[in-house]
């Protein structure tokens, strides 16, 4: 008779879930925004890109598709407010 393996389930407390997500919502409204003398601006999704790094390190599968999700929404919706650093070049 072969052995019986035990596997591990990874689970993970609500309020660390919970702690995820906002920290990737608030990566993903993050935006440098270079602005020229004659008005013109230049969009940098910086904590998109800094969510992305993040969201290379999780662990479970499905996290990673809800943190990509809420990652791409904030930035798209934060986008058009006011966020962000105003740099005048």
């Amino acid at each position: 008779m072969p052995a019986k393996t035990k596997r591990k389930t990874l689970k993970e407390v609500d309020s660390i879930y919970f702690l995820k997500l906002v920290v990737y919502l608030v990566h993903g409204s993050f935006w440098v925004r270079l602005v020229t003398k004659s008005g013109a601006q230049i969009p940098l999704p910086v904590g998109l890109l800094g969510g992305v790094l993040l969201l290379r390190y999780e662990r479970l599968q499905l996290d990673k598709k809800i943190g990509y999700a809420i990652l791409l929404m904030s930035a798209f919706i934060s986008f058009w407010l006011p966020l962000g650093v105003h740099i005048v070049i």
